[in-house]
This record gives structure tokens, sequence and C-alpha cells, in this order.
């Protein structure tokens, strides 16, 4: 009798455990997967998203802002036509006959449709009264200057999750600030899956997002983006860039790139026309860089603005190479102010010469080149500059005047506006205000990124350059009366190893009033047919802008 009462309590105490650990299994090692597919059974959570903030431009204008659309979702347990229903959300969603069959057959009590429907759309499928059809709010960007500033802007797209995300320009940048934080609601269904109860936790409130303002100026984005439009057009050019900055605080005031596209339908565009040129495109400045060069030489006391070039009377050779000027004209002793003037290349030669590779370099940094600015917008890139160990002669001599060395737009702007603001080099900001969704003002102060010149470097240079705009090829453009800075720059393009000589990026940089500078600007033309010459093309369209600018202003002629 003993060995039946002991297999008895061993099975017990075997049963005991078999139940033990099968508890374990489905509790513990199971327990969150099994908690998920029972509320999926009576309740769901939802995701309740934010408004997404707003992008102003300087006078308190949306050009980025929210239109109230829907999210269209269905209860298939409460669907009593099948068939209609298909046929309604295919037609008036515009959605596949088998999408829609498999969302209503799928076991559940909440299933999404389409979401951004239009206030339109949404009537319709209200009147049609379909058992089981909900709907949920949400935002649509809405763009009120449809395509203005669409590269600073940027696009909202979605990301693995299918949420709303930021792309490129300042809806990259500064997504986390603008998307805002999700909040999270439960609601609970009876067994034919209606909604019982619905709660939303204090702790999990959406907070929408916050709106940011710019320092772009809407009626100069608007002169700028229509006046760079005829001009690529009437230059017969592959497309152009135009970026205007305040050189005292580093705010950017306009920046246009043609062609550009529709942020609303982004999806129609090229993917190439997403990116923001003018902080992402790398390529040669030519003599929009000599200014840079030549307030170097000048600040390290190499050269005077009176000091006169011995090696300007014919070409410069080089080791094989043998540097020309651009028109094949030669100026013997031509001083450093007329090497300006002349966009002279040879003098160019001897002004970098007289620097020398160690102090280039050093005054490269101090501008900036090589660097990421540091801009708020998504996709800025910087092309390094060279170890000093891999420079060769003609590498520092071709440098003086802008070829052979890499810069993007906005590296070449920000670095010459530090001569129109007395030699200090400011940080660039398109964001001048944060506002939170309570209210509060945050504001963005100019920063300080280094000094580049000195002050008196500055002045000088200023005069040299106002001295080139009064005298130069570009002379018949400028606007009577007012005293402008500003270089011309015709850059021929690297192909395959040698440059190209009927296609150049013609430019033109400069800043107004040269006395007390409002604006710094660069002007660049890519690949002008009517013209291959900065001072034709790009030179033109600088002055054209800038008198519409310095009306705006209600800046007068001070000569």
């Amino acid at each position: 009798m003993k060995w039946r009462y002991r297999f008895v309590f061993f099975l017990f105490v075997f049963l005991f455990f078999l139940i033990l650990t099968r508890l374990f299994y489905w509790q513990v090692v199971r327990a969150e997967e099994l908690s998920t597919l029972g509320k999926s059974q009576y309740g769901r959570y939802i995701k309740l998203m934010p408004k997404r903030g707003e992008i102003k431009t300087s006078d308190d204008f949306s050009i980025a802002a929210n239109k109230l659309a829907y999210l269209v979702y269905i209860n298939p347990k409460e669907v009593k036509d099948k068939e209609k229903t298909i046929d309604v959300f295919s037609s008036i969603l515009d959605l596949e006959i088998a999408s829609v069959s498999a969302s209503l057959s799928l076991d559940r009590f909440w299933v999404p449709i389409k979401s951004k429907v239009d206030i339109t759309t949404k009537t319709k499928l209200e009147k049609l009264s379909l058992p089981g059809v909900g709907f949920q709010e949400e935002y649509n960007r809405f763009y009120p200057e449809a395509s203005m500033a669409a590269n600073i802007i940027g696009i909202v797209g979605k990301n693995e999750l299918g949420e709303d995300k930021g792309y490129f320009g300042l809806e990259g940048y500064y997504d986390r600030q603008l998307k805002g934080k999700p909040g999270i609601s439960s609601e609970i269904y009876d067994a034919f899956g209606k909604p019982i109860l619905s709660r939303l936790n204090e702790n999990s409130k959406s907070v929408d997002g916050r709106n940011i303002i710019l320092s772009v100026d809407r009626a100069i984005q608007f002169i700028v983006e229509n006046k760079l439009k005829q001009a690529v057009e009437k230059y017969g050019a592959e497309g152009g860039m135009v970026g205007v900055m305040d050189p005292k605080t580093g705010n950017i005031i306009s920046m246009a790139i043609w062609p550009s596209f529709d942020p609303s339908s982004y999806q129609e565009y090229s993917e190439d026309l997403y990116k923001n040129q003018f902080i992402s495109n790398i390529y040669e400045p030519g003599s929009t860089f000599k200014p840079l060069i030549m307030a170097a030489a000048l600040d390290s006391k190499v050269v005077k603005p009176d000091t006169k070039c011995p090696i300007c009377g014919g070409p410069v050779t080089i080791y094989d190479y043998k540097i020309k000027t651009w028109n094949e004209k030669y100026y013997k002793d031509t001083t450093m102010i007329d090497v300006i003037k002349h966009s002279d290349n040879t003098g160019m030669v001897f002004a970098v010469q007289s620097l020398g590779l160690d102090r280039l370099l050093d005054y490269l940094k101090k501008f900036g080149i090589g660097e990421l600015t540091g801009i708020d917008l998504q996709g800025e890139v910087a092309p390094s500059v060279k170890n000093e160990k891999d420079w060769y002669p003609i590498d520092l001599a071709t440098a003086g005047f802008g070829q052979g060395i890499s810069v993007t737009p906005i590296e070449l702007l920000v670095g010459f506006s530090a001569i129109a603001n007395k030699g200090i080099k400011m940080e660039p900001h398109i964001v001048s205000k944060i506002e939170t969704s309570t209210g509060e003002i945050i504001n963005i102060k100019p920063k300080k990124s280094s000094r580049a010149i000195s002050e008196e470097t500055a002045r000088v240079m200023t005069e040299i350059l106002t001295y080139a705009v009064d005298n130069g090829e570009a002379k018949w453009a400028k606007p009577k009366g007012y005293r402008i800075a500003g270089k011309t720059g015709t850059a021929q393009i690297p192909i395959a190893g040698r440059y190209d000589p009927n296609k150049t990026i013609a430019s033109f940089i400069g800043f107004a009033p040269a006395d007390d500078p409002k604006f710094s600007m660069l002007v660049i033309i890519d690949k002008p047919t009517t013209s291959i010459f900065g001072s034709e093309t790009a030179a033109p369209l600088f002055f054209d802008i800038a008198k519409d600018i310095l009306t705006y202003y209600n800046i007068p002629p001070s000569e």
C-alpha cells in the first residue's frame, strides 16, 4: 500500500511543478505578448499626435503652417456590407480594392485605412453613414506662400513607423522642436466592439510642437526668388542661387535656389532638388575668393595696398604650368589695389606667395574655410582643406585666385562677411526666435565665431573692393549713388582632370552700403550660356537685387 501512496504523492508533486512551470511560462515568459493580444481584443492604445510647430518669417507670417486633416479608420467587426464598404473606400479614398479587402478581413476592433484625408472627403464618407467607420483628427502641412523658401523649409515625410518626420532644411534640423510630444490614451471596448471607456494619463498628454521664427524677410525673399528665376532663364543657365546675410549678426535675410520644388507635393520632384545647394554644393569659387587672400596678405603685412607686383608683366611660370590673366592683359608693376580691380591672377600669385603656405592655412581657418559654419539647416557639408604636406607650389599659386580649392557658398559668404563686419566672423543663423506651446519666446542671440582680420585691414579691404566696383568690369550695372564693395568671379569647372573652357560658375559677392553694411550677398549662376563671365551675368543680378533691398530698407544714395 505504501508504494501506492508514494506514487500518488509524487504524481501530485509532479503535476504541481508542471502547473507551476506552465504558469511561469504564460505569466512571465509570454506575459507581454499575451497582454498585448488580450488588449487588442478588448481595447487599444491611441497615440495622440500633437500639432506640428509652424515656421514663420521675420514678420510673423507662417510659410509652413498646419491644416486640419483626418485619419480614417474602421472596426471590421461592425461592417455589415463588406462589398459596399470596399467599393466606397476604393473610389472615394483612391485605394486599391485588394488593400481595402485585406484591411476589412483583419480580426481587430480598429484598423487604420488612410491618413491625411481632407475635410471634403471626410464629409463625403460621413454622409454615407457606413457602419464601423470613424475619424481621428490630425494635421497636414500647409504652405500659404506655395514654394517660397522651399529649400530653407525642407519637407515633412514619414518615418519607419508612418509618423510625420522632418527632412532637409529647417524641418530636418529642428524636427525635435517642431514635432512636439505625442500623448497616449487607452480605449476599452465591450464584446461587440463598442467603446465603453476612454482614459488619458495626465503624464501622457500631448504637447504641441514649438513655432520657429526666422530672420528671413518675406519681402526680400520674394524679390530674390523672382529675380533669380528670371536671371537663370535670361542667361540660359542650368541653375543659380543667392544668399543674403546681415554681416553684423549672422542672420540670414534670404536664401534662394533655382530650380526649386513645391514642398506640398515634393514626391513629384527629383530628390536632388530637396537639398539646399547653398549649404551643400562644393565648388571652386574663382575670383570671389581673391578678397580673402588679399585681406590675409594685407593683415599679415607682407604687402600693402600700394605694393607693386614684380611678376605681373606677363604670364607666371611654375614648373610646367603657365598662369595667365583671364583676358591675357598684363599690367607691369601694378599695385595690390589694381590687382583686385583688374582681377589679375598673376598679381594674386604674388600676394599668396608673399603670404606663404603656413600663414595661408592659418587665415583660411580664421575665415572658416574647410569647416562647418554651424548654420541651423540640415544638410550642411564642409570640404576639407588639404594637409600642409600635400600642398605643391602650383597649389599655393592657384589658391590665390580661387582655383584648386573648394568651398560651399555659405562658407564663402560667411568668410567674406567678416570684411564687412570690421574683421569679425559671425556664426550664420536662420532662426531668430523659438516660441513654445505655452507662448514663451526664446531669443537666439548672435554669436561671434572668430576674428579673421583686424578692423584696420577690414577698412582698407572695403575701400579696395569699393574701388573695384566703381572701376571694374561690372561698373555699368552698379546702382548710381551707392557705395558698394564687391568682387566678380568666373570659375572654370574641373572635369576629368582639366578645366572646361566653355563652362563656368559665374558669381558676384559684395556688401552694401560699404560704409555701414546692412547686408552682404553672394550670387551664383551655374553654367550660363549667353556669357561665361560673372561681370556679365552674376554682377547685374547682384546689383539688381541690391538696388531693391536698399530701396526696401529706405537707404538713400550717399554719393
